[in-house]
């Protein structure tokens, strides 16, 4: 590979990596964080979710925006706007300046983010090139959210949960000079912003997330949950209606037209909706059941990050060999037995090694495995001109899964606790049932998977039945 295509990786990688580590750098400084601004519990949980709803709500318009104004100009903009909301959620003085740094951090990522992939398309064209490029990006994407809660654990123990923004100050710095000096401008169009579709689907996304979280405080039939669950129903509704008569769409639906890119999609929505979640709950069982530190709670996620790590030098030969779909599903697979097996565990509170770490580093292997081949599917056969538009898919769905099944999985974890909250035994039990519900998603994720992806047969020939 070219000197100058390793920059151009190094720039993409990098940008991508805190991206994604800001989505989980806060998990692990959680409890101090809530002490130090007085947040709730269900207030805390918007830490997360306003950066994770607005970076999957925007991510569309973002990639839009790249088509139409260039990349770098896009990707130089979303690094600039990420560094300085970062330095104001490092600096918040309340809970609420926080949250909304945070959501401007979200907006922020989702107009790089796209366009960094965008541009990991067009330069990488050669087939070896860019399936190496897409292994390398994928395990940084997969393994960016353990790389979180060890630098988050250790920054909150040893030093402030505020380091998790400010560090993100110089990279970006650096991150801008790189782009400026060595990714040169792609071409601008003309064309107009879907602001309408925009809207309706940052709504939807954000009603649902909204409504599930409710309905962890105030059960399924109350007004304060059904009611945004159904303004997420009709917003998403009318994001459909909206892109199906849009001149110019953030989301073409040509893309679905493609079985195979649509059971990418959809696979990896599924998929997220059961691993991210793993990032929420086992450091919380870690601390409040085992009595980890919030730096050793970090560290328990090594085995995990070691082996999706480790994974990225080996798809290229695995995926040459075996195809994505045999990857793919086996990666699946490992992730469903290392989830199940993981639940048991933590209903018995078991301790952390051998076997929890053991069973975190299959689910690091399975999934490393998983998403570079939903990465390279779910760009197969994609016209140039809707380019940008099929990364920001791949993202909103990496996005939204996060966010949504956080939420589902949250709802889980506090209908069980309700029976006795100050139990660290019914806490076990919590999360226990909340890893089950991430095996659910999962298999769903390898059930899509199947029905979507496998080569359907074609018939050898038409028997004609005659009445006669």
């Amino acid at each position: 590979m070219h000197q100058s295509k390793w920059i151009i990786l190094t720039i993409i990688i990098a940008c991508q990596l805190i991206v994604v580590l800001d989505a989980s750098i806060m998990v692990t400084a959680i409890p101090e964080i809530g002490r130090s601004l007085q947040m709730s519990t269900t207030s805390l949980t918007w830490v997360q979710n306003s950066y994770i709803l607005a970076f999957g709500g925007f991510l569309l318009l973002g990639a839009r925006a790249g088509d139409l104004l260039g990349r770098r100009k896009m990707l130089a903009a979303g690094i600039g706007l990420f560094s300085f909301t970062s330095l104001l959620a490092g600096l918040a003085p309340t809970a609420e300046f926080l949250l909304v740094s945070r959501a401007f951090q979200g907006f922020a990522a989702a107009l790089a983010t796209p366009a960094a992939l965008a541009l990991l398309s067009a330069s990488f064209v050669e087939a070896k090139e860019r399936s190496r490029a897409i292994a390398m990006y994928s395990a940084v994407s997969a393994a960016g959210g353990s790389i979180g809660l060890i630098l988050g654990g250790f920054f909150t123990d040893f030093i402030s949960w505020r380091l998790g923004m400010f560090i993100n100050v110089p990279i970006g710095i650096v991150l801008l000079y790189l782009v400026q000096r060595f990714i040169q401008q792609s071409g601008t169009r003309n064309g107009r912003f879907d602001l309408w579709g925009a809207l309706t689907s940052v709504v939807g996304m954000t009603a649902l997330v909204f409504g599930f979280v409710q309905a962890a405080d105030y059960g399924w039939g109350k007004p304060e949950t059904w009611i945004p669950l159904a303004l997420g129903m009709v917003s998403l509704t009318a994001f459909v209606l909206i892109e199906a008569r849009a001149a110019e769409p953030i989301i073409p639906l040509r893309l679905f037209a493609s079985r195979q890119r649509s059971g990418a999609y959809l696979g990896r929505f599924l998929m997220v909706c059961g691993n991210f979640s793993l990032f929420f709950f086992v450091p919380q069982y870690l601390q409040n059941v085992l009595g980890f530190s919030s730096f050793e709670a970090g560290l328990a996620f090594l085995p995990f990050t070691g082996a999706q790590f480790g994974m990225m030098f080996l798809m290229h030969r695995l995926v040459h060999r075996y195809g994505n779909m045999k990857v793919l599903v086996t990666g699946m697979l490992l992730a469903i037995i290392g989830t199940l097996w993981l639940s048991r565990l933590a209903s018995v509170q078991a301790p952390f090694f051998p076997h929890m770490f053991i069973l975190l580093a299959i689910m690091g292997i399975g999934g490393g495995m998983v998403f570079q081949p939903l990465t390279a599917l779910g760009l197969s056969d994609v016209d140039p001109r809707d380019t940008g538009a099929a990364s920001g898919l791949i993202n909103v769905a990496h996005q939204s899964g996060s966010s949504l099944g956080l939420a589902v999985l949250i709802t889980v974890f506090n209908v069980t606790m309700r029976s006795d909250p100050s139990s660290t035994m019914q806490f076990a039990h919590a999360v226990s049932n909340s890893i089950l519900g991430s095996v659910v998603f999962i298999i769903s994720a390898l059930v899509a998977t199947l029905l979507c992806l496998l080569p359907t047969r074609q018939p050898a020939g038409k028997r004609v039945i005659s009445n006669s």
